[in-house]
């Protein structure tokens, strides 16, 4: 769960002022890699002289190329292709740590994506997720779990991620969108390319439904299986929590329960028969720990600070600008609200916001609990 402590020590803090055009050329500077660029935003150099003291050699090469000769940097055909495809179509977005829907959860990441390329309905980014991954071969009860819990949690007002995969990935995202709900499908290839192929209806659907296609990755970059494993982390990432359906022994879905522990997300096993191998991974997952699942309640009360949805909520936060000199004391309610919520609601970043909370917490009208900030009683 987020918890202020966790965002306290973002390894990858917002509000570095960096456009769109700085973030996509630090991000695909040589010799980088994510891991490298998180750690170099970790203390906030200034643009451009503070990260070309920091950057590798090659890297500091390569940007200070394309900041003193920009016509002569192998940048610009990045750059055209951008440009090219933000014109193509309104719902394409390059996201990066200074937009203000970059989710707020990927701060808690040691690899966080420098960019994401967004194609659909930015909107979704704004709802509690829960990612939902499994085997791409599942069995008729797997298939049918897979349904069950992707409508019955759309229909409580979450947002199902996932990775487009066949099998329980795509059933689960196919029913989020038949209630009318939202799902984000991460890709481990260009958002523009559909794979795999068999899931051109889902794809389409996912782009003209109110869905969000998400990817690391430029337009027109091919699927390759290297990029799978990291793209998995990204399908964790920004979620709450993640829920294995079916899994055998060594399934590929036991990574995504591997990057959720480490993510400190919370871990979901839908229990199975003993005779069923795909059900072994998710037995194992139990026994290792995972929150046994059968029923979307079961989810719901471990992410309790998220189980009374909007339009479910028996108390609702007071209306910024009612009666409250402090516009963040009127998102705070005496239910529990998150920090990444609360990034959402105010539209600012991270730091912003733990500053409001602990100048709020200083004069006694706010504290933290469990699930995020409350209120306190004048």
């Amino acid at each position: 769960m987020t918890t202020l402590s966790d965002l306290l020590s973002d390894p990858l803090p917002s509000g570095l002022g960096l456009s769109d055009r700085q973030w996509l050329v630090l991000s695909a500077l040589p010799g980088m890699g994510a891991r490298r660029l998180a750690r170099l935003a970790c203390e906030c150099p200034v643009w451009p002289d503070g990260w070309l003291s920091r950057l590798p050699e090659q890297a500091a090469s390569a940007l200070r190329l394309w900041l003193d000769h920009p016509q002569r940097s192998p940048f610009g055909a990045l750059f055209d292709g951008l440009d090219a495809w933000l014109t193509a179509d309104p719902r394409n977005t390059l996201l990066h740590p200074d937009h203000p829907a970059w989710p707020a959860l990927l701060a808690q990441l040691p690899d966080p994506p420098g960019v994401l390329w967004a194609s659909g309905d930015l909107t979704a980014l704004s709802l509690p997720t829960l990612a939902i991954v499994g085997s791409r071969r599942p069995s008729r009860e797997g298939l049918h779990q897979a349904h069950r819990f992707g409508r019955e949690l759309a229909e409580r007002g979450w947002c199902v991620v996932s990775g487009l995969a066949l099998g329980v990935d795509g059933a689960a995202q196919e029913a989020a969108l038949n209630t009318r709900g939202r799902s984000i499908a991460v890709l481990g290839c260009g958002v523009d390319v559909i794979y795999p192929p068999r899931h051109a209806t889902l794809y389409r659907r996912l782009l003209d439904e109110g869905g969000l296609l998400l990817s690391e990755h430029p337009p027109g970059t091919r699927a390759r299986p290297a990029f799978f494993p990291r793209r998995n982390r990204i399908v964790t990432g920004v979620s709450l929590g993640v829920l294995v359906v079916e899994a055998a022994e060594k399934s590929g879905s036991l990574v995504s329960a591997r990057l959720a522990i480490e993510q400190n997300r919370e871990l979901f096993a839908l229990p199975g028969s003993l005779n069923n191998p795909q059900a072994r991974g998710c037995l194992n997952l139990i026994r290792e720990g995972a929150v046994l699942t059968t029923c979307v309640d079961d989810i719901l009360d471990e992410l309790g600070h998220w189980a009374e949805t909007p339009g479910t909520r028996s108390a609702a936060p007071a209306v910024p600008g009612s009666d409250d000199d402090d516009p963040m004391l009127g998102w705070l309610s005496d239910v529990p609200t998150p920090l990444d919520a609360l990034v959402t609601l105010t539209g600012q970043d991270v730091t912003a916001c733990q500053l409001q909370l602990l100048e709020l917490e200083l004069e006694g009208l706010a504290t933290q609990a469990a699930g995020g900030w409350i209120r306190l009683p004048r």
